[in-house]
């Protein structure tokens, strides 16, 4: 499983011009599916990603949590982590999950940060969504089960 994490100070996810997700103070985390991903990854992509201290404390330094900040999450499908630019101009997606395990997962997510204390906000899964935030710093990481877990790709 794939992640973009961005710290920000307000994010929503707009579907045929309603909001259907807004937060104020937190993560807004894009999240794509693999074909070889699992509930044991979505569970450790979930965990990784709510325990990150990527928020300043009094000294500038990032040592603050989500819970610290009393911060909220929005969750947002996006298969196009998976796109492969290596070839042409115009990206691969063959190496994204199929719909079916992509949203099973994608909603195995959307449980396992409730689970974990933060009920998230979120878009609709396969739908055409309009994503609008105002990142903090900015950060943004980076978050890939298979680097994380030191997993071999397939090829």
């Amino acid at each position: 499983m794939r992640a973009i994490l961005t710290r920000v100070s307000s994010a929503s996810v707009t579907i045929d011009g309603s909001v259907v997700g807004e937060i104020g103070k937190g993560f807004l985390i894009l999240l794509g599916v693999g074909p070889e991903d699992n509930e044991v990854k979505c569970r450790y992509l979930a965990e990784k990603a709510l325990s990150l201290r990527i928020f300043e404390d009094e000294n500038g330094k990032m040592n603050l949590g989500l819970s610290d900040v009393g911060g909220q999450v929005l969750v947002v499908s996006q298969f196009t982590l998976y796109g492969n630019c290596r070839k042409g101009r115009r990206p691969s997606f063959t190496e994204a999950a199929g719909p079916e395990l992509g949203n099973r997962l994608y909603e195995k997510f959307l449980s396992d940060c409730a689970d974990l204390g933060y009920e998230p906000q979120h878009g609709v899964f396969g739908a055409d969504m309009k994503v609008a935030s105002v990142n903090d710093g900015p950060v943004t990481l980076i978050l890939d089960t298979d680097v994380l877990l030191d997993t071999p790709r397939r090829k």
